[in-house]
């Protein structure tokens, strides 16, 4: 059991697993809302996109092909941001700059339950793109392990890729593959769950639906405050794994 809590103790609350797994049931709801509510579309990431940019520069769509550029620019405006603003955020205000996003996040779903159905799409789609594109880009290992907090297929992939390991190794004594592999299947069922839940919620409130993920943004953005004022404050210069 010592072992165990010391091994633990390296991590930082915002590499814990609890946070990953929430991070990606929310992300599994912005997926159901946008694509029922939405625009029929997903925003957590972009290679749908770029295919269907694809398609209409193939069909001689200039301005639809154009359009895509928006939710794209949002992409990788996104990652820009998340990429610049860490350093500024901690050596002004001493908190870490996963603390402010969540925030931020948790500001954004308030104010996108707000937007009627009848408001052009592209606001809350491209409001998404940005957002989830943070979120990825911020949030790279849970415990040590490198996951996708926005999407499923490496997931998926990985699932995949352990269970051969699992073939491979069955008369080995070697079974250090199995923590991945459990990871990623544990990521992909909270995805999945989360974008049951969308879709429950979107339903039964429809643009007011997606005000639900501020209860697990909250408790992320709780606890991620309290490590940086107290438990963590000495530590605001270590970086998260991965970065």
């Amino acid at each position: 059991m010592k072992e165990c809590g010391e091994k633990e103790s390296v991590f930082l609350t915002c590499e814990r697993n609890w946070v990953y797994f929430a991070l990606i049931g929310v992300a599994g709801f912005w997926g159901a809302y946008t694509y029922l509510l939405r625009g029929n579309v997903f925003c957590n990431a972009q290679t749908g996109n770029v295919v269907l940019m694809g398609l209409a520069l193939g069909a001689g769509q200039w301005r639809a092909a154009l359009y895509y550029l928006v939710p794209i620019s949002a992409y990788i405006l996104g990652a820009f941001v998340s990429e610049l603003a860490p350093n500024p955020i901690k050596h002004r205000f001493r908190v870490r700059w996963d603390t402010v996003l969540m925030l931020l996040e948790m500001l954004t779903v308030l104010c996108l339950g707000f937007v009627p159905l009848s408001a052009p799409e592209q606001i809350a789609q491209v409001v998404i793109n940005f957002v989830a594109s943070m979120q990825y880009n911020t949030f790279r290992q849970a415990q040590g392990i490198p996951v996708a907090t926005t999407f499923a297929t490496n997931h998926i992939r990985q699932i995949g890729i352990g269970l051969a390991k699992e073939i491979r190794h069955r008369h080995s004594s070697d079974k250090s593959h199995r923590e991945k592999l459990t990871r990623h299947a544990q990521m992909l069922f909270f995805f999945a769950a989360g974008a049951t839940a969308g879709s429950l919620c979107c339903h039964l409130w429809a643009e007011k639906g997606i005000w639900v993920t501020l209860v697990p943004l909250g408790v992320i953005f709780g606890a991620l405050l309290y490590a940086d004022l107290t438990t963590e404050r000495a530590l605001v210069e270590q970086k998260p794994a991965g970065h």
